[in-house]
């Protein structure tokens, strides 16, 4: 794999460094595939500065009532475009109750009032429905999950918060900056044994760490392409989101054409290619055939890592894995892989699981089938099971006789469910160590509590190679080590059947009429005050990981049944990696409302007092107070706009970041009017400090490029610097001074 350090051109399907005579560069960025969806999509006329309408949206049952919540709050009437509403998240009932069927009732009522598409529980799993049912070439689609990928499809996808999808149902535009795009340049074929994670894992760790491809396009071109399944394709597609590029699209064939045949649309087909003379921002080569079995090792999916090179050095790349593991997990327990190495020098894993967008596809699991014909996982510790994503797959795959090898061999098939990756599904015991081809293996993405002295361990690995480990008892194996297997690749025939008799659509015929139906743990956003013109925050949280993922700033898991329910799901904020948060962030909550009610607190009376001292007048009656954290990249991982959201409804007032690790999440920030700064000297601040920020509400609507911020310590030291809140919109300037985006809409 190579990456090269420049931008590059492809003429007439060549690499070359320079431009061909009388091209431009601005002429042939208007080449590649995603220029021209883009375009497509865009409504303001200027390709610099993009105002998207996507084709269709998309949402699964940790997302929805909160977007619907948000769109009724801000005059939705009916969906003006066609919208999936999923149900494979929240589908086992195992927390709260009713609370989670609850949900799934809003759904379809919502469905019927406002014109939707209800996909029931455990039909099919977000992507996979999408996939099968709403991709096509040349379209875009917007979902509330960070897997939402159908490039290749070609059909640009992008996950987002929730805020951004409200936009799209109250009429608004997805507005940023157009984005560069890197080429994926692909050539050779796979080996036998190597599948598409593999492939996903070895571009992740490629590419992750050195952001060479972040909030970018990744466009799939070279004669590669051909010599991957639709399935195979798709399997690396979904994972590009763990590059932290912002989409993904490829270059469509007959084997793309043949997808939506079979899947009964033949008319979503139509070739995509990069023109004659295509520039892109980068450019990354790759011979598939150099591929080997992967292994990303915990808790990152670029810890990656072929097989053959950690079986050869188990115990150097092992125990390093799990020194940086702990220091992740910051001695709340101790993370023990070392002690999976064998006697005989093997390394034994307790579980494998295949599951959801990533692994339950079809032709992954005739592949477990055919390693596992006729094998035997044995009565051990190590346990398996198979989790089909769509009914539709669930069905072939019974006609074809691979459930029964996989049962026959010992493995347990599931439903169509996502649980595995986000921590709701199979958790190991205490100390196990589990391989899965699922999406993620962040810390708590397998279901253990740390804070509570629990720890199992996560590794990704593709689904042949943990078919492999499970008929040889759990010992880890490649999949490209089982020579002897005969991938027999059956023909898959799609019953549209399975979604017409279950799914209820109701796109283009809404019933105004129709009454939302309530469960009890659904409740409205709480209202938000908008930005005043000072503005005092208080520190209550200080992270100095170089990555703090969105799962460990609203936890992932059984947290998610009460996602429909702002100040219950707050209560969990931060609470796997800083527990004095809420009590803190919510200190800070009644210090302002006690203001508000005009009696100032002493705390913030001395505050007041340090800054009189310095030349600041702060007005008590009208500076709002609330809470902030510093964390030196957040947001890294899911879309969830909760991880926002949640520090809003508890009082939050900004972020202070060196760095944000995804525009999803700095997205999410503004939408809930949380101001994203940054800040280049971040040892001014330490917890406990208050920040005042006079004139904020004025620089912020003047785009000001540095705003002034005054830290008082505790001890009543001073510290005066600057913070800067990066590019934006005028849109989104003012929503961050209305409070969040329902009160935007209200006034505007």
């Amino acid at each position: 794999m190579k990456l090269h350090p420049q931008g590059m051109y492809l003429v007439n399907g060549a690499l070359q460094a320079d431009a061909p005579a009388g091209v431009t560069q601005a002429d042939a960025r208007r080449g590649t595939i995603a220029y021209s969806i883009l375009e497509a999509h865009n409504t303001s006329g200027d390709m610099a500065n993009l105002r998207m309408k996507f084709d269709s949206m998309t949402s699964h049952d940790i997302t929805y009532v909160g977007i619907i919540q948000t769109a009724r709050a801000s005059g939705m009437e009916k969906f003006p475009l066609p919208y999936v509403m999923t149900n494979c998240h929240n589908s086992l009932c195992a927390v709260g109750g009713t609370i989670n069927e609850d949900d799934h009732q809003f759904a379809l009522s919502a469905a019927h009032k406002y014109g939707g598409i209800y996909v029931p529980p455990n039909m099919a799993v977000i992507h996979s429905y999408n996939r099968e049912m709403m991709s096509g070439c040349g379209r875009m689609i917007l979902g509330s999950d960070s897997h939402t990928r159908y490039g290749a499809l070609g059909t640009m996808a992008v996950g987002e918060g929730g805020g951004e999808l409200a936009k799209q149902l109250v009429g608004r535009t997805y507005d940023m900056a157009c984005p560069g795009v890197v080429a994926i340049y692909l050539t050779g074929k796979p080996n036998p044994g190597v599948g598409p994670h593999d492939v996903a894992l070895a571009l992740v760790g490629a590419t992750y760490a050195n952001g060479y491809v972040k909030n970018k396009v990744m466009e799939f071109i070279g004669p590669g392409v051909a010599n991957l399944s639709a399935d195979y394709r798709n399997g690396i597609d979904v994972m590009t989101t763990e590059t932290t590029c912002w989409s993904s699209i490829w270059q469509t064939d007959a084997v793309t054409e043949q997808y939506f045949v079979q899947h009964g649309r033949p008319e979503a087909y139509k070739e995509l290619k990069p023109a004659d003379v295509a520039y892109y921002d980068g450019v990354i080569e790759l011979d598939l055939s150099t591929v080997e079995c992967m292994i990303a090792l915990p808790m990152h999916p670029s810890y990656a890592y072929p097989i053959r090179e950690l079986k050869a050095n188990a115990k150097e790349i092992l125990a390093a894995a799990q020194e940086q593991a702990n220091q992740q997990l910051g001695g709340k327990v101790q993370m023990d892989l070392v002690s999976k190495i064998q006697p005989d020098g093997r390394i034994y894993v307790e579980q494998g699981v295949v599951a959801g967008c990533s692994g339950g596809t079809y032709e992954n699991i005739c592949a477990v089938a055919d390693i596992l014909r006729g094998q035997n996982c044995g009565n051990g510790q190590f346990k398996f099971s198979v989790y089909p994503d769509s009914m539709p797959t669930y069905l072939e795959l019974v006609k074809n006789g691979a459930v029964a090898d996989i049962v026959s061999a010992g493995g347990i098939f599931r439903e169509c469910f996502c649980g595995p990756c986000f921590g709701a599904g199979d958790t190991p015991a205490n100390g196990e160590f589990s391989i899965r081809h699922t999406t993620r293996n962040f810390p708590n993405r397998e279901g253990s509590k740390p804070g509570e002295g629990q720890i199992s361990a996560v590794a990704l690995m593709d689904a042949r190679s943990i078919a492999a480990t499970a008929a040889n008892g759990g010992y880890l194996t490649a999949a490209s080590e089982v020579c002897d297997t005969e991938y027999t690749a059956p023909e898959y025939h799609f019953d549209q059947g399975v979604y017409d008799k279950r799914v209820y659509n109701g796109w283009g015929h809404p019933e105004p009429d129709y009454a939302l139906k309530f469960g009890p743990n659904i409740k409205d956003w709480p209202e938000q005050p908008a930005l005043s013109d000072d503005l005092l925050v208080k520190i209550v949280s200080y992270i100095t990981d170089p990555v703090t993922t969105t799962d460990e700033l609203i936890p992932s898991g059984e947290t998610s049944s009460f996602r429909s329910n702002p100040l219950r799901l707050a209560e969990f904020t931060l609470s796997r990696k800083d527990p004095a948060y809420v009590p803190n962030a919510k200190a800070v909550h009644a210090l302002d409302e006690a203001r508000r009610a005009g009696n100032l607190p002493e705390e913030v009376a001395k505050v007041y007092a340090e800054l009189e001292k310095i030349g600041y007048h702060p007005d008590a009656k009208t500076t709002n107070i609330g809470s902030a954290i510093f964390a030196n990249k957040p947001g890294d991982g899911s879309a969830r706009e909760q991880a926002a959201s949640c520090q809003r409804v508890l009082g939050g007032a900004a972020n202070f970041a060196c760095e944000y690790a995804t525009k999803r999440y700095r997205s999410n920030c503004i939408n809930w009017g949380m101001l994203p700064f940054l800040l280049d000297t971040p040892n001014v601040l330490d917890n406990g400090d208050y920040v005042f920020l006079p004139g904020v509400r004025k620089a912020l609507l003047e785009a000001a490029d540095e705003l002034e911020a005054v830290a008082v310590k505790p001890d009543g030291g001073i510290v005066k610097f600057t913070v800067r809140l990066g590019a934006m919109t005028d849109a989104e300037r003012q929503i961050l001074a209305d409070g969040c985006l329902i009160n935007y809409y209200k006034n505007h």
